[in-house]
């Protein structure tokens, strides 16, 4: 069994056996993933009747059929729905929202973070820190709103910021830069609050979630580079008027072990067979064509952690344009970035080429999420128009979601929810464009590298 595998179920029985306030006596990793899962840092965003009544806001034949579903049962189905994995410790509460003794729902990092991947007797295992590809946001807030109208409860902030600033157009993806930018033009560099400013002018996109297992072998983060590695720079999510200088000070000390607990992540083995004479020619294809970007693995692997300009790597450049020289200087001079002593790059020139283990389990691809497989990565003049995937299953052959293709969304589909099951490259942002360089590679070549890929 790989390492990482193990160190997650040590950490998943630590869990059960300290699931209250994280003590000293734990390590820090072990207090950073319970700081995540166990302490809101938000306002709540639904409690626990509204959640279980969501079912009667959803679409026909799906509201008939949990009207006759047990509470447990009818919860199983709204987990489904919304992108949501059991707890580990206890499954009856969500990874990826604390909820409180008084039932108080509040999302936490593992909403985007904490997906699943296969198994190698069919079908998911969680995996926290796994891109959480089926997370529907929108949907979820959407129908929590009503749900909290007809019951008279208060709306949240994000029921009336969603009204205004998309949260996700795609099931996967959310439109979290933006959240960011919104939220940092309320504060001064110390973090003080200013409620009557203007807001900012903001260029809406979605984003795909990275997996946490690169962390540890970034010293910059995000997709452009900016910002510098730190346990400040987590904290940004914080940004709600309600959390002053005072709570991010407080909170600190927290985000430490959060950091230490990312740091200590590590990928998922491919769990199916591998053809090791074919992954071998992949590693020296790879190597040929793909190293001086991506790195190498193995004994002696490094990783360049190198920006590709973005008229080279020709991908989608609405997320590299939204963010301004301002919006970065900005961070940069902050508390997050210890006030302009931590690195900060305000004008990136592209894209930085992730690092690639893990890469079977992290699917879509691309910074925005356009591309399914990593066939569809090596092979770009097939990657499909508008694309959706058939549940939950796999495709070990071309190493990603089983999906269906299409020219474009189907005329049938017309409520909002089920068009973020489907993905449009020719939306604004989304596009699977770019990132040419497997054309270098001979067919032969990328079934090799294909294959290498599986092993990272």
């Amino acid at each position: 069994m790989r390492a990482g595998f193990s160190s997650l179920l040590v950490l998943f029985a630590a869990v059960a056996l300290f699931a209250a306030d994280p003590s000293p006596q734990q390590g820090p990793r072990e207090r950073g993933y319970l700081f995540l899962v166990d302490k809101p840092y938000l306002p709540p965003d639904f409690d626990q009747e509204t959640f279980d009544a969501t079912w009667k806001r959803w679409p026909e034949p799906l509201r008939s059929k949990a009207a006759t579903l047990s509470p447990n049962e009818r919860r199983k189905v709204a987990f489904e729905r919304y992108g949501l994995t059991p707890r580990p410790d206890d499954p009856t509460k969500p990874l990826q929202y604390v909820v409180d003794s008084q039932g108080n729902w509040t999302m936490n990092c593992f909403a985007c973070h904490g997906g699943t991947v296969p198994k190698a007797n069919g079908g998911q295992r969680l995996w926290p820190g796994a891109p959480n590809a089926r997370f529907a946001l929108q949907t979820l807030t959407e129908e929590t709103r009503l749900v909290k109208a007809e019951l008279e409860k208060p709306l949240s902030r994000m029921d009336l910021g969603s009204v205004l600033v998309p949260l996700g157009t795609t099931n996967g993806t959310t439109n979290a830069v933006m959240f960011g930018v919104l939220l940092m033009a309320y504060r001064d560099a110390d973090l003080t609050v200013h409620k009557s400013r203007p807001p900012p002018k903001m260029v809406h996109h979605d984003m795909d979630a990275p997996p946490w297992w690169h962390f540890q072998r970034k010293k910059m983060i995000y997709i452009d580079g900016f910002a510098a590695k730190g346990h400040r720079g987590l904290m940004q999510f914080m940004l709600v008027p309600q959390n002053g200088p005072d709570k991010f000070r407080e909170w600190e000390a927290d985000f430490r072990d959060v950091f230490a607990y990312m740091s200590s992540l590590e990928p998922p083995k491919y769990p199916y067979p591998i053809d090791e004479k074919l992954a071998e020619h992949g590693r020296v294809a790879f190597n040929r064509v793909c190293a001086d970007c991506h790195g190498t693995y193995g004994a002696g692997g490094s990783y360049p952690e190198k920006t590709v300009p973005i008229d080279e790597v020709g991908t989608d450049r609405v997320r590299l344009d939204a963010l301004s020289p301002a919006h970065r200087d900005s961070y940069g001079q902050s508390w997050f970035a210890d006030f302009g002593k931590s690195a900060n790059v305000s004008q990136p020139a592209g894209y930085v080429a992730p690092p690639l283990d893990g890469a079977w389990a992290s699917p879509p691809y691309l910074h925005n999420g356009s591309v399914p497989t990593l066939w569809h990565v090596l092979h770009p003049a097939e990657r499909p128009v508008v694309w959706t995937r058939r549940g939950d299953a796999y495709d070990s052959d071309r190493v990603g979601p089983q999906i269906e293709t299409f020219d474009s969304v189907p005329q049938r589909i017309t409520a909002n929810w089920e068009r973020r099951q489907y993905f449009d490259t020719r939306a604004f942002g989304k596009s699977a464009a770019g990132h040419t360089f497997p054309d270098a590679l001979s067919e032969d070549e990328k079934r090799a590298v294909l294959e290498y890929l599986k092993t990272l």
